[in-house]
């Protein structure tokens, strides 16, 4: 993390967090929606459907009405993912930022990594 730190400002890193997780959580809603619906009295699904609702709704006027409604969260985690991998780095002046657009994913594999692999 130290190396990474150094090259962008932290504001920049706290952003793709706070987009990373609302990316994955909005993925996590799909993926429990496969097996649980919508109004599930199930506590995680409850969180899901209760953070996500208001991001949905933001991104209402763009969701193709054609959509299924349990991959309408999937649509709109794409555009945090295209916000993330294009418009940071490029509002920011990088022209790549390769390996490095995914900060909070990085951290979590590195965690992994050490978890399991370093003995």
């Amino acid at each position: 993390m130290q190396d990474f730190v150094a090259g962008f400002p932290i504001w920049v890193i706290a952003i793709d967090y706070i987009l990373g997780m609302i990316m994955w959580t909005l993925v996590g809603r799909v993926a429990m929606n496969l097996f649980l619906p919508i109004d599930s009295k199930f506590a995680f699904m409850r969180l899901f459907v209760k953070f996500t609702d208001p991001i949905l709704k933001v991104f209402r006027p763009v969701t193709p009405s054609f959509l299924v409604e349990p991959l309408v969260p999937l649509f709109v985690a794409w555009f945090f993912f295209m916000i993330r991998f294009y418009l940071m780095p490029w509002l920011l002046g990088y022209d790549v930022m390769g390996m490095l657009s995914f900060p909070l994913e990085g951290e979590i594999s590195r965690a992994l990594y050490q978890l399991f692999y370093n003995k």
